[in-house]
């Protein structure tokens, strides 16, 4: 895979375009919607690209952040990060499919009415499982694909806003200061918590493309432009198409889930409306398919170590590990029927554990191995490599305590995402057990390439 398509599967596993971002406007309003997507990537997104771009680019294997992990830490911790990572893969996956739905049900309401809507989820799991078989090169091209077709309708949505704010016979002024001062457009009562937790969910995923590095070409160069590339992306393309709506004056009350077509039909009339909707289609089969990629090499990683069954190494001549893409889909779609909006917190604590443990790596193996060829650097030493790690860290915190009243199954939140985590030294110890490989892992042994 080339820095291009690198690119778009990473712009894909963190954000699949403006979609997603509605809860975000109804929490906190235009102008602090903007702000919230603006300052995050700042804190969040480029601490963690910088982060990926060292650890890739020094490390440059398949399983990616499992082995950086392991590497600083030891097999134990490095399990954890894949448990961590599918665990968290579970509350996730599934919005995917159920997106793309969503979307297709605004263009034929009859065609995703009962059971159908499930199973147009499954065909978007089908379909990215047979695209997933034939390599990480045909996920990365698609990629680069679905990237044009889902962000030309936004094109064009923030031209004609624009035209129709600043164009002839509108006052350019006017426009400006609506757009400042953005009246009328908060919530009545805004909920920081839930936007800025909504806003952290955007934007995470960062290490995900990081388990293909063994598939990508000259991954030492490739990785660190890829990860600031996708986050100045990933920002712009958030940006633009709130301040576009807010200069059209669409009352940020309005939006929720779907509301972009509305949006689009407010601004360009039924084609645009149609477009918006078949790229919403777009990005829940894109997200989807990118992240399949991503997380199907976790598996894989682990039975190379002995700690899952061998049958997982198993692979295409493409270098697919094709029993591990299978398992992860047949996970996923029988998950689909759950209901994954009120549990974006579990999403967001369990990921935020794994990032955590990522940032750790990163310091302990620049102490531990100053040596090791690191072709691109965190900047400022160990001490720069510490304040990386402390915005995510503090945002982290932020997400737990935001969701300290939220109940899944009649429990909290954070205490059903504390069972889960906990459960994996559990599954660790039974995979030590059954393992047939009982040897130091190879990453542990071999120097870099």
């Amino acid at each position: 895979m080339r820095l291009l398509p690198l690119i778009a599967a990473t712009y894909f596993m963190v954000s699949g375009g403006p979609y997603g971002l509605e809860d975000i406007l109804g929490g906190a309003g235009y102008a602090g919607a903007l702000l919230l997507l603006l300052a995050i990537p700042l804190v969040w997104s480029l601490p963690t690209s910088l982060m990926v771009g060292e650890l890739a680019s020094a490390l440059p294997e398949e399983g990616g952040y499992v082995l950086w992990v392991e590497r600083a830490l030891g097999r134990f911790w490095g399990f954890q990060e894949a448990w961590l990572s599918m665990a968290a893969s579970v509350f996730d996956m599934a919005i995917y499919p159920v997106v793309f739905v969503l979307y297709l049900s605004r263009l034929a309401p009859t065609w995703t009415a009962g059971p159908r809507g499930t199973l147009w989820a499954l065909a978007v799991v089908g379909l990215s499982c047979a695209w997933n078989l034939r390599g990480a090169v045909a996920v990365g091209e698609g990629s680069g694909g679905l990237f044009t077709l889902l962000l030309t309708p936004f094109a064009v949505l923030v031209a004609i806003a624009c035209w129709k704010a600043f164009g002839p016979g509108h006052p350019a002024t006017g426009a400006v200061g609506g757009l400042l001062t953005l009246r009328g457009t908060s919530p009545a009562q805004p909920d920081w918590p839930a936007a800025i937790s909504v806003a952290l969910w955007n934007y995470m995923g960062w290490d995900n493309a990081s388990t293909i590095a063994q598939e990508v070409e000259n991954p030492q160069r490739n990785y660190p432009r890829a990860m600031l590339l996708a986050a100045g992306l990933v920002a712009l393309t958030y940006a633009l198409p709130l301040a576009a709506v807010a200069l059209a004056g669409i009352p940020a009350h309005r939006f929720a889930t779907g509301a972009w077509a509305d949006a689009g039909g407010a601004i360009g009339g039924r084609w645009l409306a149609l477009s918006v909707v078949f790229g919403g289609m777009l990005s829940g089969l894109g997200m989807f398919n990118a992240l399949m990629m991503s997380y199907a090499r976790v598996p894989y990683a682990l039975a190379e170590q002995g700690l899952l069954p061998a049958v997982l190494r198993r692979r295409t001549r493409a270098g697919v590990p094709w029993v591990s893409v299978l398992l992860c889909a047949l996970l996923w779609a029988l998950a689909l029927r759950f209901s994954f909006e009120r549990l974006i917190s579990i999403d967001l604590v369990l990921y935020g554990a794994a990032l955590l443990l990522e940032f750790l790596a990163l310091i302990v193996l620049r102490i531990r191995q100053p040596l090791l060829p690191r072709p691109f650097r965190v900047p400022g030493g160990i001490p720069g490599t510490v304040l990386a790690g402390l915005g995510p860290a503090a945002l982290i915190a932020f997400a737990l305590w935001a969701a300290r009243a939220e109940r899944i199954a009649g429990i909290p939140a954070l205490g059903f995402a504390a069972l889960v985590a906990t459960a994996g030294p559990a599954v660790y110890m039974l995979a030590r057990r059954r393992g047939n490989d009982p040897a130091a892992p190879r990453s542990a042994q071999s120097s870099p390439q």
